[in-house]
């Protein structure tokens, strides 16, 4: 039901055009679990001490709407995360021709810096613009990668999410989707 909400949304966004799939940022973010320590999408953070935590990884258009998300442990790496977010993006319609598959450049920070990962996405026709680990900072990646944060911004502004509360998977998933899906509502004019 969530995927079907979210792909009506991203249509409508797309014939009022306010989406931009020139490029697209991926992004991940840690929140503390409370409950549901026993569970496969909780696990150990590596930023917050080893306390238990989940990730919302999230893909955002040019404009930092969010096009999908997803949760995982949050002892994963980001990286496994990077491909189902590309894949699962879903044929986006609103304007005449062919729907959106896929967007011309993504852009990463350095989480995702991964040469097989990067084949991987020219094999699928998107320009990698990852930033490497051990090159200094200053890349200039980052004048375009903020609008991930933007994002995870939106989708964190119900309380609800900014902390894991929810021992089952499923609901705490639901959440999130549901939090996509109101963003979606309102990136549009005439929500």
């Amino acid at each position: 039901m969530w995927e079907e909400l979210q792909r009506v949304l991203l249509d409508r966004l797309r014939a009022a055009d306010r989406l931009d799939f020139s490029r697209v940022t991926v992004d991940a973010s840690h929140v503390q679990a409370k409950r549901g320590r026993s569970s496969p999408k909780v696990g150990p953070s590596p930023v917050d001490r080893a306390r238990p935590g989940s990730k919302h990884h999230v893909l955002t258009d040019a404009h930092g709407t969010p096009l999908r998300v997803s949760l995982t442990g949050g002892h994963r790496n980001d990286i496994t995360q990077l491909l189902p977010l590309v894949d699962g993006l879903p044929a986006v319609r609103g304007k005449r021709g062919r729907p959106r598959r896929k967007p011309r450049t993504l852009y990463a920070d350095r989480g995702y810096d991964h040469d097989i990962y990067r084949c991987r996405l020219r094999e699928r026709g998107i320009v990698p613009k990852i930033a490497r680990r051990g090159q200094a900072h200053g890349s200039g990646l980052g004048r375009v990668r903020w609008v991930a944060e933007s994002g995870i911004a939106w989708l964190h502004g119900p309380r609800r999410l900014r902390t894991r509360w929810e021992a089952r998977d499923d609901m705490h998933d639901a959440f999130l989707q549901l939090a996509h899906c109101m963003t979606l509502a309102r990136k549009h004019p005439a929500f």
